[in-house]
């Protein structure tokens, strides 16, 4: 019998109460070798924890990575081996009648604590310094989520379990509810959160006009939704100064809701943009806004939403016009629909001339260790190290369009880079 203190107590206390429940013979060696898998992994619960709070803690508060091997080595001692993994040299142990099965506990009670303490190191890197609302919503999803999209990285964002009712207003409708839960969006990838949350609550109340919408978003990319219906219909639709009139037209094919067009009467041209129409085929209406009637098949499962087109040919349009070009159009029996152009917008043009030149855009947020942390940008040297140009600077809300040299940049800044992509990553694994 081992006195407390001796060289193995805790290991020998262990393999005593094994050897006493399976009779106390000697067993052979594959026999011996499970018996100390069983006994490792029996005393090397609480070493693995502390190796755990020991890897979590010294990297959460001190950035510090303590070394496995000393992390091992401590853990074996508090298995109750006397010096650790001294203990493989100490005779009174390998020589033991059951030496097989007390070494090969050690060894166990090592690889498993190492094991902990590498989780623990990993999450204390990774566990945000202080956790809050705000953060949370200032992280971008998981990298797991993110395709390749068109030649850019894009993620799909799904709506999960019920839709839910807005408190304070009326129910919706189950086929919308239906339509709002199996669609999906895709947006950018290097957007934070908060801003997906957000630009996925201005596409909810666009696509189906909703009267308030609610979105919350996961790492995962899968939403969670509180939405109200619709507060009205075709006057919700129609801006201030402006009245919804209906003609008979030859509609073109691929018409949709917002489009500018121009209608052809005997005695005046109406401009306006369109609210709705409808496409008579065969004598079926074909609208251009999603249809609020219920669905015909309650076991057709919903489709993911698309921009509503009209088919083309005769058809109503529904317009919104100015009150003095309401009445020509009343007066008509017919018009004709010419639509027009809204020319490209100057940012988008931007962007296409530097994607043709194998530049790409990216947004980056200043760590708190990076490259560019207190540093001015002619100090770092960006465009020549990095090969990129920084085109502006975001500091506590204020911009700084075309930043100076001397402009200094801070932990928590957004940059707004320029570049190729291979320069654009290496810059981005630098300073962001």
């Amino acid at each position: 019998m081992s006195c407390p203190g001796s060289p193995g107590a805790g290991v020998r206390a262990g393999t005593t109460l094994v050897s006493d429940t399976l009779g106390g013979d000697m067993a052979s060696l594959p026999v011996e070798i499970l018996l100390g898998i069983y006994l490792g992994l029996l005393v090397g619960v609480v070493p693995a924890l502390a190796s755990w709070a020991l890897g979590f803690g010294f990297k959460y508060f001190t950035g510090v990575t303590l070394p496995g091997f000393a992390v091992a080595v401590l853990a074996i001692a508090l298995a109750g081996v006397s010096g650790g993994l001294l203990a493989l040299a100490d005779r009174s142990i390998t020589q033991a009648p059951d030496a097989e099965r007390i070494v090969t506990a050690i060894v166990l009670v090592g690889m498993v604590s190492m094991y902990a303490h590498a989780k623990g190191d990993q999450m204390g890197a990774e566990f945000p310094k202080r956790l809050s609302l705000k953060q949370l919503r200032e992280q971008r999803l998981s990298r797991d989520v993110v395709e390749l999209i068109g030649g850019r990285d894009e993620v799909r964002i799904t709506v999960v379990g019920e839709v839910a009712d807005m408190e304070g207003y009326p129910p919706l409708s189950e086929p919308l509810r239906a339509e709002i839960r199996g669609g999906e969006w895709t947006f950018p990838a290097d957007l934070r959160i908060g801003e997906l949350e957000e630009r996925l609550e201005e596409r909810l109340r666009s696509e189906f006009d909703l009267g308030d919408v609610s979105a919350t978003i996961d790492e995962r990319g899968r939403a969670t939704v509180v939405a109200a219906p619709p507060f009205s219909g075709l006057s919700k639709r129609v801006a201030d100064g402006r009245h919804a009139v209906s003609v008979d037209a030859l509609l073109p094919t691929g018409l949709a809701r917002n489009d500018e067009v121009t209608l052809l009467t005997p005695d005046a041209q109406v401009r306006g943009t369109v609210v709705s129409a409808n496409c008579a085929d065969a004598g079926e209406p074909k609208p251009v806004e999603t249809p609020d009637e219920p669905a015909t098949d309650a076991e057709k499962p919903p489709t993911a939403v698309r921009a509503p087109t009209t088919d083309g040919g005769e058809g109503r349009l529904t317009v919104a016009v100015r009150r003095t070009d309401a009445q020509p159009l009343l007066r008509a029996s017919t018009a004709k629909v010419v639509v027009e152009p809204r020319g490209t917008r100057r940012e988008y043009e931007l962007v296409s001339l530097l994607r043709r030149a194998g530049s790409r855009f990216r947004r980056l947020t200043v760590r708190e260790d990076g490259a560019l942390t207190d540093r001015t940008l002619a100090a770092a040297t960006v465009r020549d190290t990095y090969g990129v140009a920084v085109l502006a600077v975001r500091s506590d809300g204020t911009w700084h369009v075309a930043p100076a040299g001397e402009t200094a940049v801070g932990a928590g800044d957004e940059l707004y880079a320029v570049g190729s992509r291979d320069a654009l990553d290496e810059f981005a694994e630098a300073v962001a």
